[in-house]
């Protein structure tokens, strides 16, 4: 597989992102240099980190859609965690920077230059931002396999978000702070500059920073427990649970679990099927059934085995989700 295709194979949010942030991060950094200004200096590391990590999660994103190998049976899904979670850290750093920095300000407060630059920049960021995460908020609904358009696009992917892929929602987090960081960066340098009070620049700053720490708390937490190894939401799992029992063979689920690798599922389960079947024909509702659950496009792998009913009730739904339809 040649350098390109490789990349093709990674996540389009994050790719989006860091261009985006590269950008920003290049103005930022001018203005902030030009101008003295803390809160100006806070969102350009802002967007420093988001380049740095949706580039690290990018080529994460890119190697978890490597085949499985013999050596790597179960493939390569649970590797984006652990890029995210690199990302986690390069977020903490640049959280601990931008704090001390406000607090800094704060302390001693000083007149800022080129307000009109500040103003200027910081909205362009808020458009900018906004606009990566209106996608990221598509790619979320995409990946979970809704519908939205208009303004239901906001609702929609808060809702779903768990179903996203592991880059998709870091993006997706990383640019809620990133639009509020200049938002109130931009309020802060305003309030600043027209009441005099040079200590809310530092205050904005502070913000800030409290802002990309609780980030890299939740980031950290979701990708851990990714890297464990976490069951699939229970949206899925009634979802390939009612594939299953649909078959007018299938009298019950014995046994199932789902475990979430990346952006996909592993599915491993015991079917139980009707009296009276010969082998061969057990066989090949087995092989039927792998095949209409690997037909899910969130499904990567599956592992079936296949018994005669016990006639007891086992497989209970969670009745927590509608199945989610095609």
């Amino acid at each position: 597989m040649g350098i390109i295709d490789f990349l093709k194979q990674g996540n389009t949010s994050s790719a989006v992102s860091a261009l985006g942030n590269v950008v920003l991060a290049s103005i930022k950094g001018f203005a902030a240099a030009v101008s003295g200004s803390s809160a100006m200096f806070a969102t350009a590391m802002h967007s420093l980190a988001d380049a740095t990590n949706q580039g690290f999660v990018f080529f994460g994103s890119a190697l978890a859609e490597k085949e499985p190998t013999k050596r790597f049976p179960t493939g390569f899904g649970r590797i984006v965690n652990l890029f995210v979670l690199v990302a986690v850290i390069i977020v903490s750093i640049m959280a601990y920077e931008t704090i001390l920095t406000g607090w800094e300000t704060f302390r001693n407060p000083s007149e800022t230059t080129n307000f009109w630059l500040n103003v200027l920049i910081l909205a362009i960021s808020v458009l900018i931002d906004g606009a990566v995460l209106i996608k990221a908020m598509k790619e979320v609904i995409k990946e979970s396999r809704s519908s939205a358009s208009g303004l239901q696009i906001i609702p929609t992917s808060f809702k779903n978000i768990e179903y996203a892929a592991p880059p998709t929602r870091l993006v997706f987090y990383e640019d809620i702070i990133a639009t509020l960081g200049a938002f109130l960066a931009l309020v802060f340098v305003v309030l600043a500059h027209f009441t005099g009070y040079y200590f809310l620049d530092g205050i904005g700053t502070l913000l800030i920073g409290i802002l990309l720490v609780i980030i890299a708390l939740k980031l950290g937490y979701d990708n851990t427990i990714g890297l464990i190894g976490v069951a699939a939401p229970d949206k899925i799992t009634d979802r390939i649970a009612q594939l299953i029992l649909d078959h007018p063979q299938v009298r019950d689920i014995q046994a199932m679990r789902i475990l979430q690798e990346g952006r996909q599922y592993h599915v491993e389960g015991y079917v139980e099927l009707e009296k009276g079947l010969s082998l061969d024909k057990a066989e090949d509702i087995k092989k039927q059934l792998r095949t209409d659950i690997l037909n899910d496009p969130d499904i990567d792998d599956v592992t079936l085995g296949v018994v005669e009913t016990d006639e007891e009730k086992n497989w209970k739904s969670t009745n927590k989700h509608e199945p989610q339809p095609e």
